[in-house]
């Protein structure tokens, strides 16, 4: 059996998987979450391995698994930042916070003017990331936190992207995924060195390698790091015959999972990207060679496969933004997923009654924590236009509804986007919690230039850490075989014709919304 570990932005997931990719259970625990305001959001990253101790144990005992029978495990994870001192033992991350909260979540976005210093320096790492920085990143993070809580700076000796920290705490290698260092750290592993050091000299982190215990070699993602130390083993209900292997962030597990099939053919993975989609979504294209997109991230090298570029073109708030709409409307109340079924089947009844057409004067920009891709502009704000006195519950379905046309059609805008670099995009093969909503994926079916993709595997993120697990515990030799030899089948999603002259409206509506904020906030920066 194959232990697969997924750390989302809300819970930390285990699965069990067999070597043919048939996922046998899953578990789950909540993370606990500190919020400051609307740009700071930090975790207790012991918390976070509890909740995934927790879940590995039930998966175990839902799977009835012997603890011996686990050959390999693998996580994947957000890219939050875990500060940790030269013992290992958890240092705040703000200037009056708590030890405890030693984690600067991934969308944490209080580290805006530092990427903006990071994109004014014009470093040619900046060819490596859409030309953008972003505040999501962690060398921006890193900045704020020296600056601003100079006291955890000169304590630290180890700083982890999340899925790092995880299998340090599996089995003590401080090993950095290729993934995670490539993706968030400007790691540039196609060149030598691949560290850009007059860069982070250049923005006052001269002094990183010392206070980050970073390596001078990032590892490929798979690579067996050894067996669980005795401590993670009890903690995990595991024994310590199972191997460790390098894990990779979880967008990136996603793409893994979801377009494993393509892995023999690497010259056709730009036509069939994947979109992975939960609290955030993240178009994931691949390519056999760089293709540099201002505004998307990357190219990166080797993030997800060994020989492949990758580009993520992402949207910062996505099911968070759906979230949002029901905890902040008066008809709304806390986002479970109770009321969001409920919501769902009153569109659905809505639009029976009233015709697919639902509320076609009510816009949303969805820009609500900023536009990830393509405009990579992290200050940008979220627009509706078309509201009423109206505070019903319906009011709020009908809100919800164009808040998922907004999402699907601002897809469309990456899609266009990517294809315009040359991509020809063909297919787009749903991950994560989206491919759960049907509001969500008739949208994406109906609103997109290309041919929509739902996997039969319940969980392409876990399945795609077991093929990570896999490679490390020596079943494959190589990540590509792990993933040809587990992929698991997929249907396509039938469109309706009939949708695509009201959704090309809405895209034409989203594009204008995009000009007339710029043209607002022009408006206000002149007075």
């Amino acid at each position: 059996m194959l232990v697969a570990v997924d750390v989302g932005t809300a819970s930390a997931r285990a699965g069990l998987v067999t070597p043919s990719g048939r996922l046998v259970s899953r578990a789950e625990q909540a993370l606990e979450l500190n919020r400051v305001g609307s740009d700071i959001a930090e975790y207790d990253s012991e918390q976070i391995w509890d909740a995934v101790a927790q879940a590995v144990r039930a998966a175990m005992r839902l799977a009835g698994v012997a603890a011996d029978e686990a050959v390999g495990i693998s996580f994947d994870a957000t890219c939050s930042l875990v500060v940790r001192d030269g013992e290992g033992a958890q240092l705040p991350v703000s200037p009056d916070g708590a030890g405890r909260w030693d984690t600067i979540a991934w969308f944490d976005h209080r580290a805006q003017a530092e990427a903006e210093q990071c994109t004014a320096s014009g470093h040619r790492v900046l060819d490596f990331i859409g030309g953008t920085m972003s505040p999501e990143m962690e060398v921006p993070k890193l900045m704020w936190l020296k600056h601003h809580v100079p006291e955890t700076w000169a304590r630290a000796g180890r700083m982890f992207d999340l899925a790092d920290f995880l299998t340090w705490k599996a089995c003590g290698s401080n090993a950095r995924s290729e993934c995670t260092l490539t993706c968030k750290w400007t790691y540039l592993g196609h060149e030598s060195p691949s560290w850009q050091r007059d860069f982070l000299a250049a923005m006052g982190l001269d002094d990183l390698f010392e206070r980050a215990g970073l390596p001078a070699v990032a590892s490929p993602i798979g690579r067996a790091l050894g067996p669980l130390s005795e401590a993670a083993a009890t903690s995990l209900g595991l024994a310590t015959r199972c191997v460790v292997g390098v894990g990779l962030i979880d967008a990136h597990a996603g793409a893994l999972g979801a377009l494993a099939a393509f892995t023999n053919v690497p010259a056709e993975l730009r036509r069939h990207p994947a979109l992975v989609a939960g609290t955030s979504s993240c178009v994931m294209a691949l390519s056999d060679r760089p293709m540099p997109t201002n505004g998307v991230w990357g190219p990166y090298r080797n993030a997800v496969l060994d020989g492949t570029w990758l580009n993520e073109a992402g949207q910062s708030a996505t099911g968070a933004l759906l979230d949002h709409v029901l905890r902040n409307h008066a008809a709304g109340g806390d986002p479970t997923a109770e009321l969001h079924r409920r919501v769902i089947e009153r569109v659905l009844q809505l639009r029976a009654n009233e015709g697919d057409d639902l509320a076609p004067q009510l816009h949303v920009l969805p820009d609500f924590h900023g536009n990830r891709s393509p405009l990579a502009e992290p200050r940008a704000l979220g627009v509706i236009s078309g509201l009423s006195l109206d505070s019903d519950f319906d009011s709020l379905c009908r809100l919800y509804w164009r808040t998922a046309v907004a999402i699907a059609v601002q897809v469309r805008h990456i899609l266009e986007t990517l294809d315009a670099r040359g991509y020809g995009i063909e297919t787009l093969h749903i991950a994560g919690g989206h491919s759960h909503n049907p509001l969500l994926m008739e949208l994406y079916a109906d609103a997109l230039p290309c041919t929509v993709i739902e996997p039969a595997a319940p969980d392409p993120t876990l399945l795609g850490v077991a093929m990570v697990a896999a490679t490390a515990a020596g079943l494959h030799a190589e990540l590509s075989s792990a993933c040809l030899a587990m992929a698991q089948p997929s249907t396509r999603r039938t469109a309706n014709p009939a949708a695509r002259a009201r959704l090309e409206r809405d895209y034409r509506s989203h594009l204008a919304m995009q000009r007339h904020r710029a043209e607002l906030v022009a408006l206000g920066m002149s007075t």
